[in-house]
């Protein structure tokens, strides 16, 4: 393998986020009711009267926060990120209950007030990562209180770990599923694993005995309850941490392990980090033999029970692959997860990337023809992935 094809994907990456941003800056802004776009079609047509997800809203905000508090800044996302922050703040912002809406009408009324704690999370990310950029102290303090929201509501005293919604005063509600894929499960790997994120950014900004003991206590979550003997991430419990369904999600084994990396070493436990480390490995391993296929990407996700595996490939698994296997190949020194970032980078140059529309391509079927139906923006669509791989590899490839 060339020598220098790090440093030449490095380069790449640099150009390829200049470009996302470029796309960003010209199709995501609603200039005739405020904040951004809610949806554009795969050709990059805007729905018109779309509905705005905070999904999408809040990692709009940590994609240009992000951006800017990195080497590769682009002074012109200070007003972005700043829209972003004061949309989030008048629109999403529940003045009564606390926390955040998850869908607003495309004038900013809310239309479904349901507390997802995955939304409330990824909103702690992007205010304590608009922070770090901004010392807006009215940013810092949302975010501490979402936190304590959080930790008030969500966490399980008793059996451990977060309840996945609620309604919108709080209540217990029924239906807790995060999309109509989900299993209504009311434990779930995905948002547990955003929760992680979310707290290892706000514990530089908040640096505080509770912050630390939640991220400390999630991480051994990861290690006790997620984690199976196949060195795969479990996706769906109950409240009594009873297993439900039997999906292996690729991208998210991929991505949870960097981040659980990251997590352990914001706490300077070393014994955490030790646990951490010591699965790296292996659960890079079994990614490698279960959801990559040398030149044809990273699939999308497996039915256990069924054998079933999903065969499509999202723009997004490719990207976390990329970091959890630099973070292995880094760990070990081992050739083989720098040999497949780099397979998958070159995929993902050839088949993922929109060279006639502008940036990825939501998903594409196992022979490789993107999906025309899926958007460029929606709930689901935004930077944040492309974004945060780019700026995590330029810094650490030579």
């Amino acid at each position: 393998m060339n020598s220098n094809a790090l440093k030449i994907i490095k380069n790449e990456l640099r150009e390829e986020l200049k470009s996302i941003i470029s796309y960003w800056k010209t199709y995501s802004i609603d200039t005739e009711n405020d904040g951004f776009i809610g949806r554009r079609d795969h050709y990059n047509h805007p729905i018109q009267q779309a509905n705005k997800g905070i999904i999408l809203n809040s990692r709009l905000l940590w994609s240009f926060s992000a951006i800017l508090n990195s080497k590769e800044k682009d002074p012109d996302l200070k007003s972005y990120a700043e829209r972003a922050f004061q949309y989030l703040h008048d629109h999403f912002r529940d003045k009564k209950y606390g926390g955040v809406y998850w869908e607003l009408d495309h004038k900013g009324k809310p239309t479904i007030r349901k507390k997802q704690i995955y939304a409330q999370a990824f909103t702690v990310y992007a205010l304590s990562e608009y922070y770090l950029f901004s010392e807006d102290k009215k940013a810092k303090a949302w975010a501490i209180t979402i936190f304590e929201l959080i930790e008030k509501h969500a966490f399980d005293t008793e059996k451990n770990g977060y309840i996945e919604a609620f309604e919108g005063d709080w209540k217990p509600i029924q239906d807790m599923r995060l999309s109509d894929k989900d299993l209504n499960g009311s434990k779930t790997m995905n948002t547990h694993l955003h929760i992680l994120e979310a707290y290892t950014t706000l514990y530089k900004i908040h640096p505080e005995k509770a912050v630390k003991d939640a991220l400390e206590n999630l991480i051994t979550l990861f290690l006790e309850k997620f984690l199976n003997k196949d060195y795969n991430f479990e996706l769906f419990f109950d409240d009594d941490w009873n297993l439900q369904g039997e999906l292996i999600s690729f991208g998210h084994d991929i991505e949870a392990i960097w981040l659980l990396v990251d997590a352990a070493k914001s706490t300077k436990n070393d014994n955490l980090l030790q646990k951490v480390n010591a699965i790296l490995v292996p659960v890079s391993d079994t990614f490698l033999k279960k959801g990559y296929i040398k030149a044809k990407g990273v699939l999308n996700e497996m039915d256990r029970a069924t054998k079933k595996i999903d065969t499509d490939r999202h723009w997004w698994p490719q990207v976390e692959a990329m970091i959890g296997l630099y973070y292995s190949y880094e760990h070990s020194g081992n050739t083989v997860y720098k040999d497949a970032l780099i397979d998958i980078w070159e995929f993902t140059k050839k088949h993922i990337i929109d060279r006639e529309n502008g940036e990825w391509f939501f998903r594409i079927d196992e022979n490789f023809k993107p999906y025309t139906n899926e958007d460029k923006t929606s709930m689901w669509k935004s930077p944040y992935h492309i974004s945060r791989a780019c700026l995590v590899l330029i810094d650490k490839l030579c």
